[in-house]
């Protein structure tokens, strides 16, 4: 959800401030604002000004100064953060969930005596509560927010003694939250405490950080530690202290970001979005290559021998969104490869219906940040239940790849626009690698057929280079497309899972209706919502239902609909039928999913584009999901 960024150090930090909040744009906010460690201060507010938009507090050591809309305004208004002196402070942008958008409920917040400045990612569920019993002794809330609940009741714990007071917080708080916090009587200190919302640390010879993602702090320190759940962190310009919830410190571990720096920006592309579709074969050859050893599958990172792997009866996966229709192509792919019958939840829905499992089942939980707050909470459940979690992930130490049992992480790098793209694609990729390493561990495949396989998925990197040669095409059929109301996708079987992801991605970033069926369902009901000219794509990768998925097609076409075909090449009796036609490269049926997303995904971008929306940052969306 929204962005923290803080820092402590040497240099100025309110420009550092600024710049961390810049990387952290793509997961969506409608606020900004800083506070900064100042020296002194007035002791006096100003009013929100409605003409500028900007609202700068000064009381004790610590200045805020907040805005509302893009970071462009609070940059303008502290003159890029020279105007905020002070080598410490905390930034954030907000992503409205209590309280409108306003310069008022932006963050950070003071407490009653501004004595304590706070910013917070997550929800606070029982605010209503505390609000309630502050506000019976005495503190005054300014703010709809639950953050400013937090804020007083740090205030009111806070006796000199900042570790203690967070510990009191923690028990008296529901919910889940990233902390950074700065008490006015503490110079050059900041605090951070998170319970199921994302926050790291980094070090570095200049200062230390705090921030909600690696890309905000990737341009000035490698090393970083994610925060464990539950821990409360300490940093001075020099030093780093972790604490458990007792106030005992506790020791924790650093890990080297191997990014590079210009993996985190645009590197001459338009978005974010397009970039990282180009980056799709990069970044399902890094995925695939080290788990391949001779032409067979490697899952020795797994911790699970063979005979453990032979051991599994039933996998139950859960997901979110994306991830959830990466789960709904393994279904297919395990249970054609493995003969493992596979079930697939949504996180959201997993986590409360006391599911019934049998004894060796095996739960998969996939996640691009391993923050996702469903799926985490699935996750804790199912462990709970006494399963074994593995859990597919992009970023190292996550809170998933933490409390997993065992990790398989994609290697997509960075995933900076909200809709995403190469993480999905990876996820397909290493989906494949445990089908066709537990197909092997059952004797499902022999050896031959392994090693088919094996060679097929490493030719798929070049294969969607061929798809990305041809965009053209498609960004020519988009552009007749953009103004669009209602767009339909249809499929079968793995084609089904496919029109899910393409439909998703259509409307998440370029606000058109759009629903995906299973094609065989459309005499059901759906076809009435059949109109002349709208636009269905139909999907269409698999021998044994090309011809009924044809069928469907002639259907919504003798209805009026203009009939978009994506197959493979060679099926070109599809053109008998659909008014234009996408070719990918032919491959195993089991993996044309990685091949027909690329043109759905260039469909999507290409129609927003032709919009005139902001591609990488979609309204009312956020990159990682960290809450209900």
């Amino acid at each position: 959800m929204c962005g923290i960024v803080g820092f402590t150090g040497r240099q100025q930090a309110a420009p550092i401030l600024l710049d961390g909040l810049e990387k952290l744009e793509y997961r969506g906010y409608d606020s900004a604002g800083i506070a900064v460690a100042a020296a002194g201060g007035a002791g006096t507010q100003d009013k929100p000004s409605a003409q500028s938009g900007l609202h700068t507090e000064k009381g004790s050591s610590i200045e805020i100064v907040k805005a509302k809309g893009r970071l462009k305004v609070l940059r303008e208004m502290t003159d890029d953060g020279r105007s905020v002196p002070g080598t410490c402070g905390i930034g954030h942008t907000r992503w409205a969930t209590h309280g409108e958008p306003s310069v008022l409920n932006a963050h950070p917040h003071y407490a009653k005596d501004r004595r304590v400045a706070v910013v917070h990612n997550g929800i606070i569920e029982n605010y209503q509560q505390i609000r309630e019993k502050l506000t019976k002794e005495g503190f005054s809330f300014l703010t709809a927010t639950d953050t400013e609940a937090a804020a007083h009741l740090l205030d009111k714990y806070y006796s000199g003694n900042p570790i203690e007071a967070i510990s009191k917080l923690m028990f008296h708080v529901r919910g889940s939250y990233a902390l950074g916090i700065l008490f006015a009587d503490r110079p050059g200190e900041i605090y951070a405490v998170r319970k199921d919302s994302p926050l790291i640390v980094g070090r570095s010879e200049q200062g230390n950080f705090i921030a909600s993602d690696v890309p905000a702090i990737l341009k000035y320190t490698r090393d970083v530690c994610f925060i464990p759940n539950l821990e409360i962190v300490k940093l001075t310009e020099t030093e780093i202290h972790f604490y458990n919830v007792d106030q005992e410190e506790v020791e924790e571990t650093f890990s080297q970001i191997n990014w590079d720096t210009e993996a985190a920006e645009k590197g001459g592309f338009a978005h974010f979005m397009l970039k990282e579709i180009y980056e799709q074969p990069k970044a399902v050859r890094d995925t695939v290559s080290p788990r391949i050893s001779e032409g067979h599958v490697n899952l020795d990172e797994l911790g699970m021998s063979r005979e453990e792997l032979a051991k599994v009866s039933r996998i139950q996966m859960v997901a979110c969104g994306s991830a959830y229709h990466v789960c709904m192509t393994a279904k297919y792919m395990i249970e054609q490869t493995a003969r493992v019958p596979v079930d697939v939840d949504l996180a959201s829905e997993f986590r409360y219906r006391n599911p019934v499992m049998e004894k060796d089942t095996l739960v998969i939980v996939v996640s691009q940040s391993g923050e996702t707050a469903d799926s985490l909470a699935a996750l804790r459940e199912a462990k709970k239940l006494g399963y074994h979690v593995l859990g597919i992930v992009n970023v190292v130490g996550s809170s998933i790849a933490r409390e997993a049992d065992s990790v398989f992480y994609t290697w997509a790098g960075p995933e900076i626009s909200v809709a995403t793209t190469k993480a999905y694609s990876t996820q397909l990729a290493a989906v494949y690698l445990l089908a066709i390493g537990l197909g092997r561990a059952k004797g499902v495949i022999d050896e031959i057929a392994e090693t088919e396989m094996v060679e097929e998925l490493s030719r798929l990197p070049e294969k969607i280079e061929r798809i990305l040669e041809e965009k053209e095409r498609i960004q020519w059929f988009a552009n007749k497309f953009s103004h669009s109301k209602d767009i339909f996708f249809i499929g079968r079987g793995l084609d089904y899972a496919s029109s899910l992801e393409g439909s998703l991605k259509l409307k998440e970033i370029s606000y058109i209706h759009s629903e995906a069926y299973a094609a065989g369902e459309l005499k059901h009901g759906t076809i009435s919502l059949i109109e002349d000219g709208i636009l269905v794509v139909g999907v269409a990768t698999q021998k044994s239902l090309f011809e009924k998925l044809i069928s469907n097609m002639v259907e919504v076409k003798s209805r009026g609909a203009y009939v978009l075909g994506v197959t493979s090449y060679g099926n070109y009796s599809m053109e008998d039928v659909a008014n234009y036609t996408i070719y990918v490269p032919k491959t195993m049926e089991c993996f044309a999913a990685s091949l027909v997303v690329v043109p759905l995904q260039l469909l999507a971008y290409y129609v927003a584009l032709g919009k005139g929306l902001d591609v990488d940052k979609p309204r009312n969306l956020a990159k990682s999901v960290t809450v209900e």
